[in-house]
């Protein structure tokens, strides 16, 4: 088997059309991991780290766009925000039990987890409740 290849077609103004190659490398990078899970009402409130990784390596360690998802609480951040690898990002955090937590990762007018072509992740809500 080759390698699998998908296309996009794109249309132009004038109403022409031709097929452009979708990859990884061309595409926006999108969350494909969180730790808690979005959706998961069962964490533990002792957890003290939220992690996400990105379909594809970071523009730079020193970016990123954790932003209030209201009427969810915002977890409180007990420490520096940080990259374990190109991919993953950190917030130390404190959570209180019986809370939903909510944080927007990029979203319109905040957008600094890129990937290093410059382009912004699509925003992903993660949103949880501690037990």
């Amino acid at each position: 088997l080759g390698r699998a290849t998908l296309g996009w077609l794109v249309l132009s103004l004038s109403g022409s059309a031709a097929a452009t190659e979708a990859s990884v490398a061309n595409s926006v990078p999108v969350v494909v991991r969180t730790v808690p899970m979005s959706g998961d009402t069962d964490v533990d409130p002792a957890l003290a780290e939220i992690r996400v990784t990105f379909s594809k390596p970071k523009s730079t360690k020193d970016m990123w766009s954790f932003v209030y998802a209201r009427p969810a609480a915002f977890p409180e951040i007990t420490g520096p925000i940080r990259y374990v690898d190109d991919r993953t990002c950190v917030m130390p955090v404190r959570l209180a039990p019986g809370t939903t937590y909510g944080t927007w990762l990029n979203s319109r007018g905040n957008d600094a987890f890129r990937d290093t072509a410059g382009r912004p992740a699509v925003p992903y809500l993660l949103l949880f409740e501690t037990r």
